[in-house]
């Protein structure tokens, strides 16, 4: 493979985060600076952020890397949202961690790494370079999950989502394996064109059926879902916050590509376990976050869900591809993405902003939350507000994205899925105004004050992002706009 300029402007956003990690362990190795090693992180990823749009503008059109990567508007798009979960992480988590009585530069380590594999996921076009991305994006969790190791749940949640990971990894790896001794090729391309050629065979049934399993583990949807609320549960808040966007966006921008390059590879049977997979989820992690009173298994549970309808997505963009119009669905994925990492990522930073982890738990029942508004206005308001988004009120972007969904599954006549979107959308209301509503009454004076030493730049983004949410609610056109540019090379 030949290396050329074009190619390294491409690669700019992965080599500078890949820069960064070195440059934050060097700093490390030198002097122990929390706040130091922060500010590099935080400078990395903005700058990655910045090459990320530069290459887009400057280079719109496909740049392949080989036959490893495509890096073109659509993984553009995707790193940036992995990068704005990665830069609030980082601000969120400094907060969270700057009185934890423990090594702390680590954590900043481990984020960028686990960024570095989200963005080799969002342009990969190969089986190898999914399985090396969801591997980098994964390993890294592992210490994340349990940084706060002197929490019993802590160190459970990182155990079990090291041992279920590895299982779903295994299950991929086999697929692949499988799908090679078939066809010869991992490539995405190659693989559509085998399979179109001869679908049918043993082998190539297996690693399809064995590709869906790993992925149902790594996007948590029912029957592989009993992790999730475990897992956020134990972890950080900033980490549950960036596991439950950054790693879905990019696994969900991956399988998008595959779904798009190869469409025989999710003929009518696949096509059915897909859609049975979403309407489970959707009642499921509906029917289970109910009866919860844990604010981080709620989202965990809600996460479950919100898979369920972006799968709807998914299922009409295999219809779409195959009828060779791929706009409609390529954008409703987009929007319904972008509105839940905003509302994802803002709730879990205001959880990590009013916790004190060095003391007990996270501040995670939903009881801690009375009174938040009388307390802390503008952290009541924005929690509030984000409840009403991922529960898709109008006026939120959270109803855009959803209304988007609802659109094209109706156009494709999916109507039992949509049905299972109504109901599931109807039980959500229930646990998200019930958070939203608490925010806002009356508090015991007898009961203790927030713990909330954020920075100015925590408060700025959570402030920003529901502004956004209320912008793009009212007058999403701006927002089309762009997902109407994101379509894979």
């Amino acid at each position: 493979m030949t290396i050329t300029t074009e190619t390294l402007i491409a690669l700019m956003p992965l080599l500078i985060v890949g820069l960064t990690v070195v440059v934050v362990m060097l700093s490390i190795a030198w002097r122990r600076n929390y706040k130091l090693s922060t500010q590099l992180t935080l400078s990395g990823l903005l700058i990655s952020l910045l090459a990320t749009m530069f290459t887009s503008l400057t280079q719109p059109n496909l740049v392949q890397v080989g036959h490893l990567l495509n890096i073109d508007i659509y993984a553009s798009f995707y790193t940036v949202l992995v990068l704005l979960a990665a830069i609030a992480t980082t601000i969120f988590s400094y907060s969270w961690l700057r009185n934890y009585p423990d090594n702390k530069e680590e954590f900043n380590l481990m984020l960028l790494m686990s960024t570095a594999g989200s963005i080799l996921l969002s342009s990969a076009c190969h089986l190898a370079t999914l399985f090396i991305g969801i591997e980098l994006l994964s390993l890294p969790m592992f210490g994340l999950i349990g940084y706060a190791f002197r929490r019993d749940r802590s160190l459970e949640a990182a155990i079990k989502y090291m041992v279920l990971s590895a299982t779903a990894s295994s299950f991929l790896v086999f697929g692949m394996a499988l799908l090679y001794a078939a066809n010869g090729d991992l490539s995405f391309v190659a693989l559509g064109l085998d399979l179109e050629k001869s679908f049918g065979l043993p082998l190539q049934l297996a690693g399809l059926g064995l590709l869906l399993v790993g992925f149902g583990f790594k996007l948590s949807l029912v029957p592989f879902h009993m992790w999730t609320p475990d897992v956020y549960e134990g972890s950080p808040a900033p980490v549950s916050g960036f596991l439950a966007t950054a790693g879905k966006i990019a696994t969900l921008a991956v399988l998008g590509r595959l779904f798009l390059t190869a469409p025989v590879a999710v003929n009518y049977s696949v096509s059915f376990i897909i859609s049975l997979l979403a309407f489970c989820s959707i009642l499921m992690g509906n029917l289970l976050a109910i009866k919860q009173n844990n604010v981080k298994r709620i989202m965990g549970y809600s996460s479950v869900s919100h898979l369920g309808y972006m799968l709807i997505a998914l299922v009409v963009l295999r219809h779409s591809a195959q009828a060779g119009d791929v706009l409609n669905a390529n954008e409703a994925l987009a929007v319904y993405l972008v509105g839940y990492l905003l509302s994802t990522i803002v709730t879990f930073g205001i959880i990590s902003l009013v916790s004190s982890p060095y003391k007990n738990d996270d501040a995670d029942m939903i009881e801690q939350y009375t009174g938040l508004f009388w307390q802390k206005p503008i952290y009541g308001i924005c929690l509030a507000i984000m409840m009403l988004s991922l529960a898709g009120i109008p006026l939120t972007v959270g109803f855009i994205g959803k209304f988007y969904v609802i659109a094209i599954g109706a156009t494709e006549g999916l109507w039992w899925l949509l049905a299972a979107l109504i109901v599931g959308s109807a039980m959500g209301l229930y646990y998200y105004l019930r958070i939203a509503i608490i925010v806002f009454q009356p508090r015991d004076e007898k009961e203790s004050s927030f713990c909330c030493k954020a920075s100015p730049l925590a408060n700025a983004i959570i402030i920003l992002a529901t502004l956004l949410v209320i912008l793009w609610g009212i007058f999403p056109g701006m927002l089309f706009h762009l997902a109407s540019l994101i379509i894979p090379s």
